[in-house]
Formats: structure tokens, C-alpha cells, sequence
């Protein structure tokens, strides 16, 4: 059972001459390989030489998969330099060493250190490490999907989170991402019927993690769950790809009512901390919306919204915030809401004045 698919659409034409090995016999042999491997890294190009960004960063999706493949070789760039790090910090903390061989440097692949990690973190007396192992193994080693999406969240925690030291920090500490990844394995089971599993794995996360996400709830790739602490996702909410949460979003119902009733949030969207955004409503791609917000009303794509209630106070340059994560977009917003207050007390105070008189 191979740990990435050979459906796997990223390829990268660096890793690709790195890999090929090229056998000669006579010279018109060598020829044929130059232009075949010519041809191959053309085919491949992406022209973004990071590992994974040309979906990241909105480009989209090839058409067909390819694959870097000599003989039974795949590349995973991201698999090679999260053991790597971990090789190097073995070095630096001898004492992690036997933490980092069994983590990571034991396994043959991503997949399965990922899930080697998240069952260790979620385990307790009565759901075990080995049950839970079981169960990550059979969903990401199945689904390509997964495999695609623990990439790219990988690559949006260490391009926009400022304090992640590396890929192997991720995979290791960052419980944002193993919630989100622990998310996943709960959606699939939730789509295949086995809703029960599912809700008990979305009670462990918040047990553990201290992040609440429903099963249900549909969630794009390239996510940032900065910090991952109160982030409240619920059943019919939707998170498009590369969107930025910061800890305390919540994306909740407004009630009682049954069916479609949570936030819809689109591409690029970033959200900041302690955001409220209840009811069936769409945040427009790229949009930003600032810390502490209650957002009731829909949003415009590339606009910016404060307050409580939110409201539009202007538009975002960038066509995705959640990439550059400026979060000190609304400065003149404070400011304007600051004189509004002076002012409203000075008024006020005239107003009180006049009356006693």
C-alpha cells in the first residue's frame, strides 16, 4: 500500500532531475534521454519553485495528475524535509531522540507519522493508540484528497504563521493542525455513514485540543488554524481554501432552525481572532474580517469589516489577506470609531447640559 498515490497531482521538475537517473549506452541513446526528460520538465513546470504553493497561492489545479516517479520512488519534498529537521533536531536535543525516531524517522511516509502522531495525542484509557492508528491509516492512506490537503496545510502553516520554526514543528506540536487533520479523517467517516465514529473523534478534539468542529462541516485545503484554541466550526458551515482562522472564530447558527444555517466562508478569506459570524451567511472571497467582529450580514469579496455589528470600512489590496495575514488593516478604522466617541461625548455632554439648564 503506497503512503502517497500515484494519483498524486504535484510534481516538481527541480526533484525530478534530482531523481531521474540517466543509464546510457550509445550516444543516441543519451540523446533520446535529453529530450525525453526535456519534455517531461516541461510538461511538469509549474513556475513556482516552493513545495506545494501552486495551489497555496490560488493557482489552479493542473488538469490531470503526474507524478515524480523513477521506479518505485515518489517525490514528496515535504516528507523529505520533515525528516530531515527531525534528523538535525535529534542532533541539537539528544534527549528527543528517541521522541523523534519514533514520531517521525521510523515511518515510510507522511501519512503514516501523521497518524502515528495525532493517535498518540488523542488516545485514552478506553480509545487506544493502536485502535486509533488503525483508523487514520485506513482513511488517508485511501483518500487522496486527504493526502493532497495535509500537504497544503502544512505549507500554510510554516509560509504564515511567523512563529512556526519548521515542517517538522508542525507535524509535531502545532495542535491547529492536527485538529484540522483529525478534522478530516472525521469528515470522511461522516460521509461514508459512520457518524458515530466520527462525533467521537470531534469530542477528543475538543477534549484535547480544545477546538470544536462538527464532522460535517466542509473545509478547503491550504487552512491556517493559528493557534486552533476556541475555534467553533459548525455542521453546515463551509471553509473554502487557503482562508486564515485565528483562535476563538466561531462560525455558529443564530438558533434553533434546523438545515443549512452556518457561515459560508470563501477562498482567501482571512478571519480574525474572536470573530463572531453567525447565521447562513457568505464571506466573500478575500475578504478580512477584524478581530472581535459579530458578522450577522453577508460580505462582500476583498472588503473589510469591523464592529458589532460588522460593518464594510473599506477594501483589501491583496487578493488573498489570508496569505499575508495584515491584521493591522483597520487602524484607521479604530481611529474613526475613537474621534466618533469624543465626539458623541462632547455632544452629549452639551445636550445634558442645555436640559439642566
Amino acid at each position: 500500500m503506497a503512503c502517497l498515490s500515484d494519483e498524486s497531482w504535484v510534481s516538481l521538475p527541480k526533484m525530478l532531475s534530482e531523481r531521474l537517473t540517466l543509464r546510457g549506452g550509445d550516444q543516441n541513446e543519451e540523446e533520446e534521454l535529453k529530450k525525453k526528460s526535456f519534455v517531461e520538465s516541461k510538461r511538469t513546470q509549474y513556475r513556482i519553485e516552493k513545495v506545494f504553493p501552486v495551489y497555496a497561492l490560488g493557482i489552479s489545479k493542473p488538469e490531470s495528475d503526474s507524478v515524480v516517479n523513477s521506479g518505485d520512488l515518489i517525490a514528496d519534498p515535504i516528507w523529505d524535509a520533515v525528516k530531515e529537521e527531525a534528523k538535525l533536531e535529534a542532533e541539537k536535543e539528544p534527549i528527543l531522540s528517541s521522541f523523534l525516531y519514533a514520531s517521525i524517522m521510523s515511518h515510510d511516509c507522511l501519512e503514516q507519522a501523521l497518524g502515528f502522531v495525532l493517535a498518540n495525542r488523542l488516545q485514552n484509557p478506553t480509545l487506544l493508540a493502536t485502535q486509533l492508528m488503525d483508523i487514520f491509516f485506513d482513511v488517508i492512506l485511501h483518500d487522496t484528497g486527504i493526502q493532497h490537503s495535509i500537504r497544503l496545510d502544512m505549507q500554510a502553516f510554516k509560509d504564515r504563521d511567523p512563529a512556526c520554526l519548521s515542517y517538522c514543528s508542525v507535524l509535531l506540536y502545532l495542535k491547529g493542525y492536527h485538529s484540522l487533520q483529525v478534522h478530516r479523517v472525521a469528515h470522511a467517516l461522516w460521509s461514508q455513514g459512520r457518524k458515530v465514529l466520527a462525533l467521537a473523534l470531534q469530542s477528543r478534539i475538543s477534549e484535547v485540543f480544545g477546538v470544536d468542529i462538527h464532522p460535517a462541516a466542509k473545509i478547503g485545503e491550504g487552512i491556517l488554524l493559528d493557534h486552533g484554541t476556541g475555534v467553533v466550526i459548525g455542521e453546515t458551515a463551509v471553509v473554502g481554501n487557503r482562508v486564515s482562522l485565528m483562535h476563538g472564530v466561531t462560525l455558529g447558527g443564530t438558533g434553533k432552525e434546523v438545515g443549512d444555517r452556518h457561515p459560508k466562508v470563501s477562498d482567501g478569506a482571512l478571519i480574525g481572532a474572536s470573530a463572531t459570524i453567525l447565521g447562513n451567511i457568505k464571506i466573500g472571497k478575500g475578504a478580512m474580517v477584524a478581530a472581535g467582529s459579530l458578522v450577522l450580514k453577508d460580505v462582500p469579496s476583498h472588503s473589510m469589516v469591523a464592529g458589532i455589528p460588522a460593518k464594510v470600512i473599506g477594501y483589501v489590496d491583496e487578493q488573498d489577506p489570508s496569505l499575508t495575514m495584515k491584521h493591522d488593516a483597520t487602524k484607521d478604522f479604530f481611529e474613526h470609531v475613537a474621534d466618533n466617541f469624543k465626539d458623541g461625548r462632547s455632544t452629549g455632554g452639551q445636550e445634558s447640559g442645555s436640559g439642566k439648564k
